[in-house]
């Protein structure tokens, strides 16, 4: 028999804990609410569970419960992840849901998660979406990623970290009993082709006749994939730059932190072509549009494809990024700046922590010389003030 009684619940008022016996309590808060929490021990470990509000859990419910919680306890079970069975298992689908709105807080723009539900949407979910997260097993999941595994390596990839951290996530929430086994699922695949890691870059001495090319006809993309080569930045930052962002005057472009892989502001220094390029979609500016270099859709940003399809168009098989790797080649075998002042230029983040501390400025000046510099190499005009007149693209 209990110590408390419905009547007394009732009409308790004094904060704090009131034992009804068998590790059953009834606690009051400072603020009068009341709930009903059960202490369990065993092997010297003791825990608490909390059974809910006594405004909406009576007294014997109370009591079933905890009666519950030390039968598991006993049989060396997890009460924990006992009640969250009995509460329902979310599906794969449900639990990404969970995962990708908790992550999300942390992602620096909405592109990621449209990414993690693309891969999921695409390869995981008509497989594996609509089971419960405890019955996905190891083969379940190797079936999945062996239909891409060497078609799409790189997509197989960022689909098995993807389906574990939905997994881990269920683990870490009492929805399954183990851990994802994704060590096991790789192991049972084939081995993927080798990759060097690196984009595929032109190599600096073909890029003088590359953008002789690219600028005898004129559109967005070429523009954009002009000022990309010239700047030395990735290609998203130049598809998402802002009008607001550019002092034309000054002859700098600030890319605020939250553009910037390394969310930290980068400025950088416009040598005259690259500040030709910003006057000329100034003078093709509609509107109050926000975006330097707009896609076909006016206020969105061109997609992160276009330049890689006018790259193909031109019978190139480089990418966008690999210009900065011919930059850095560039300016480490044909200059004497420093590697520090290339690295800045890059926007690489420094590794030393030690040098990180103690390195002051942007060396914005150094870099100016850089950027001048690497548009002599990039444009081989008698007066590159002056560059041909393009062919309109429309």
């Amino acid at each position: 028999m209990g110590k408390l009684s419905a009547t007394s619940v009732k009409a308790a008022t004094r904060p704090g804990r009131h034992g009804d016996g068998d590790g059953l309590f009834l606690v009051i808060q400072t603020s009068g609410a009341k709930s009903w929490v059960c202490r369990v021990q065993k092997n010297g470990n003791r825990r608490d569970f909390g059974l809910g509000s006594a405004a909406k859990v009576s007294l014997s419910i109370a009591r079933e419960r905890a009666r519950e919680i030390r039968t598991w306890v006993e049989m060396g079970l997890d009460p924990l992840f006992e009640r969250r069975k009995l509460q329902g298992v979310p599906t794969f689908r449900q639990a990404a849901a969970k995962v990708i709105a908790s992550h999300g807080k942390n992602w620096r723009n909405e592109k990621h998660a449209k990414q993690w539900l693309q891969t999921l949407d695409s390869y995981v979910f008509p497989e594996i979406g609509d089971l419960q997260v405890h019955d996905i097993t190891g083969p379940m999941i190797r079936n999945v990623l062996s239909e891409i595994w060497l078609s799409k390596p790189e997509t197989a990839r960022r689909v098995r970290q993807r389906i574990g951290t939905v997994l881990d996530w269920a683990y870490a929430s009492g929805y399954r009993d183990s851990e994802a086994p994704m060590r096991a699922v790789t192991k049972g695949l084939p081995r993927q082709p080798k990759k060097d890691g690196h984009f595929a870059a032109m190599p600096y001495t073909k890029v003088p006749d590359f953008m002789t090319r690219l600028a005898r006809r004129e559109s967005f993309s070429r523009l954009a994939l002009r000022f990309a080569i010239l700047t030395a930045v990735r290609s998203g930052e130049v598809r998402g730059a802002t009008w607001d962002e550019f002092d034309l005057d000054a002859k700098l472009w600030t890319i605020p932190k939250e553009r910037m892989k390394a969310s930290r502001e980068h400025v950088i220094p416009l040598s005259t072509p690259a500040l030709r390029i910003i006057e000329r979609c100034l003078e093709l500016r509609i509107g109050s549009r926000i975006l330097v270099f707009p896609g076909a859709k006016g206020d969105a940003p061109m997609s992160d494809m276009t330049l890689t399809k006018l790259l193909r168009e031109m019978k190139e098989d480089c990418t966008a990024h690999g210009f900065r790797s011919a930059f850095r080649d560039w300016a480490s075998e044909e200059t004497d700046h420093s590697g520090e002042v290339a690295e800045a230029a890059l926007a690489h983040k420094v590794r030393d922590k030690t040098e990180a501390a103690y390195r002051r400025g942007n060396l914005l000046e150094k870099r100016r010389k850089l950027m001048i510099d690497w548009a002599d190499h990039c444009i081989k005009l008698p007066n590159k003030d002056v560059p041909p007149k393009p062919e309109i693209e429309t």
